[in-house]
């Protein structure tokens, strides 16, 4: 059987690089000041999704993001892996949007999609760590949801087979299809960029994107439809302005303070046994360790 896959991805910014300059005044982060990277999990979901697409023939994986136009680099990167194509929902009335805000304005996007199978997506994103966004768009659509998931066994009947990877072991759970599935950053890992379909996807480019290129570029473009990454605003997907960006987000932030770790004292040994012995002694004393 063909399905209809979305792949919900997020653009963000790299948490193993956050310097003085991570955070705005208003508790927001300043996803201008960090390098930008596709949420990992996410990748960990598109591999599910492509999978999925290799045992059923005929069946489609379109990514879905929201964020900056800059992240139409999310869809680039998940075609060069096996998507067939992408959609970014971008605009400004969206910014500074919680997991409430944002899972309303993604369900609304996958409302105008229309017709879908399953829709996969990350356990949660790094610069949140909330895991609450997939769930919350199963609730807003009326869909069932398996979270935790770690691979999909079966898909077959109208139903989904998901192996769940809890604290203290695993489950097996099966749910009716259309379903949101969330998944497990000790999933596979995502496959690698395919040399031919980099070859196929590198002048792919959003509309925002094509109003910097050459005639050319555009030209190329316009003769191949699957080079279009469609940006998609808030009006379009038909979503409520109460609902979304700030106006939407009950979840305030009420102060930030920045913590810098610097090391108190320093200690220089001559690795004899008695000293490392004593040293580790010391450490699982003051609960360093142990």
């Amino acid at each position: 059987m063909s399905l209809n896959i979305i792949v919900l991805a997020k653009q963000v910014p790299d948490t193993r690089n956050v310097g003085k300059d991570a955070m705005k005044e208003d508790g927001t982060i300043n996803r201008a000041a960090l390098p930008a990277i596709f949420n990992p999990e996410d990748l960990n979901a598109l591999e599910q999704a492509l999978r999925l697409k290799d045992a059923n023939p005929g069946s489609t994986v379109t990514v879905l993001t929201m964020g900056l136009p800059r992240a139409s680099e999310v869809i680039r990167e998940a075609m060069f892996r096996g998507a067939d194509g992408g959609v970014v929902l971008t605009d400004r009335v969206l910014g500074g949007a919680d997991t409430l805000a944002t899972s309303y304005s993604l369900a609304q996007a996958v409302k105008k999609m229309g017709n879908y199978d399953v829709i996969l997506g990350g356990r949660q994103a790094i610069d949140g760590d909330t895991a609450q966004v997939g769930p919350q768009i199963a609730e807003k659509l009326g869909l069932p949801q398996v979270t935790y998931a770690e691979e999909i066994l079966e898909l077959k009947d109208g139903h989904i087979v998901v192996k769940r990877r809890l604290e203290n072991g695993v489950e097996t759970v099966k749910a009716p299809l259309p379903c949101v599935v969330t998944v497990n950053g000790s999933a596979a890992e995502c496959r690698p960029r395919n040399a031919k379909r980099i070859q196929k996807y590198k002048y792919a480019a959003s509309s925002t994107e094509q109003t910097k290129l050459d005639d050319a570029r555009k030209a190329l473009i316009a003769a191949r439809p699957y080079l279009n990454i469609p940006e998609w605003s808030a009006a379009f997907v038909e979503a409520d302005p109460e609902q979304i960006g700030m106006p939407g987000s009950p979840t305030k932030v009420k102060a930030i303070e920045n913590v810098v770790f610097t090391a108190k004292e320093c200690r220089r040994l001559d690795g004899s046994d008695e000293q490392l012995e004593d040293l580790v002694k010391e450490l699982i004393a003051n609960h360093t360790i142990g």
